[in-house]
């Protein structure tokens, strides 16, 4: 005789499932929070996008309602960081990591090599990848100050005969940031990956800039690239296709189906920027919500930040409890308090709060509360 088969019993729904407007404060580095404005929006064009009766992940990358988006959230990011016909601008995949190969393949040129600065593990990351293609000068590193700090560019040994100049303006882990852009007569090339459209950016000052979309564009899936049109062109004959900046930018950046929608997201945080006030706006609110933050960490007595304070960055912020062992205690209280994500980077422990465009203040607030009660109760 066939048994019969076991039915699952039905979930029963919680308070966070049968009430799908219960946010959490999300202080992932990435993927990282999305607006809440820009979630209810492409929910409500999930199944029908204005009228066609599909989802937008459903259309053709080359159908005229698909091209409208693309080139609407081109034209929206030109207007945010006031960028100039000199640049084309792609939207591609493999995110920061797939550019670090990139960018050597495309810049080094017959010098085959560049001048790298080190301030922490995106950097050596970067530094490793362009190894495989030609010379790579460490001008600067900050490893012996454990990467708490930037070093100045007037003790940096840059090279005659660099090809380009690569730095990584705010490193996610170790929550180290420049506060200055960095003075060459090469092409500059920054990773941007958690800064960009945070605050206002002179594009005009960088060869190349490149950024992964989930800390402040969008969802993972996509990588903007920013490129100054006369560096297109210089990869060799032994490049493929699919890593050259050039086939991409007379494509389009549709030479393959692109992250269909992944790129509508972004347009759509794009929107969102403009009406929030555009980047000097959120500059405002960003140095506002860092510097809330520091201060109660500065002034606790209990939680410390390793970074020197002209270093610190607006987006990273790492921070480490006087007692580690009360770390568990502090996360798992942390999640209790609808404060998700807090956890520090595997490679280094403690905790890190990421706090991009779409965290709003009100999490950085309640983040506050919830330490100040922890360090009353275990301090």
């Amino acid at each position: 005789m066939t048994p019969r088969p076991r039915r699952l019993p039905r979930p029963t729904p919680t308070t966070r499932t049968a009430d799908i407007m219960t946010r959490v404060h999300n202080f992932c580095a990435g993927p990282a929070a999305l607006p809440e404005e820009v979630l209810k929006q492409a929910a409500s064009e999930m199944l029908d996008y204005h009228g066609r009766g599909l989802s937008v992940m459903e259309m053709s990358h080359r159908s005229d309602e698909f091209v409208a988006i693309a080139e609407t959230a081109e034209r929206d990011l030109r207007e945010l960081l006031n960028i100039s016909d000199d640049y084309a601008v792609l939207f591609l995949q493999g995110g920061a990591s797939q550019q670090f190969a990139m960018v050597p393949m495309n810049l080094m040129g017959e010098k085959r090599k560049a001048d790298y600065i080190n301030t922490g593990q995106w950097s050596i990351k970067a530094i490793k990848e362009a190894r495989r293609y030609g010379t790579v000068n460490v001008a600067a590193s900050s490893e012996d100050t454990a990467f708490s700090t930037v070093p100045p560019q007037n003790t940096w040994a840059l090279s005659d005969d660099a090809a380009y100049v690569h730095y990584t303006p705010n490193e996610t882990i170790g929550g180290l940031e420049y506060s200055f852009v960095p003075e060459t007569d090469k092409p500059l090339v920054a990773d941007l990956s958690s800064t960009i459209l945070s605050r206002p950016l002179d594009v005009s000052r960088y060869g190349l800039i490149y950024a992964g979309a989930q800390k402040n564009i969008g969802p993972a899936g996509i990588t903007v690239v920013i490129v100054r049109r006369d560096l297109i062109g210089r990869a060799g004959e032994q490049v493929p296709a699919m890593l050259d900046y050039r086939i991409h930018a007379e494509n389009g950046s549709m030479y393959n189906t692109p992250p269909t929608y992944a790129w509508y997201l972004a347009g759509l945080v794009f929107k969102w920027l403009k009406a929030q006030g555009g980047l000097t706006h959120m500059a405002t609110v960003n140095r506002r919500k860092a510097e809330k933050l520091y201060h109660y960490i500065d002034e606790s007595g209990f939680y410390s930040n390793p970074v020197e304070r002209h270093s610190r960055s607006w987006m990273n912020v790492p921070f480490v409890l006087a007692d580690d062992s009360l770390d568990k205690t502090f996360l798992k209280g942390a999640e209790g308090a609808g404060l998700l994500n807090l956890a520090g980077h595997r490679s280094v422990g403690g905790m890190r709060a990421s706090i991009y465009n779409a965290v709003p203040e009100a999490a950085v607030d309640a983040l506050i509360n919830y330490m100040k009660d922890f360090a009353q109760r275990h301090g």
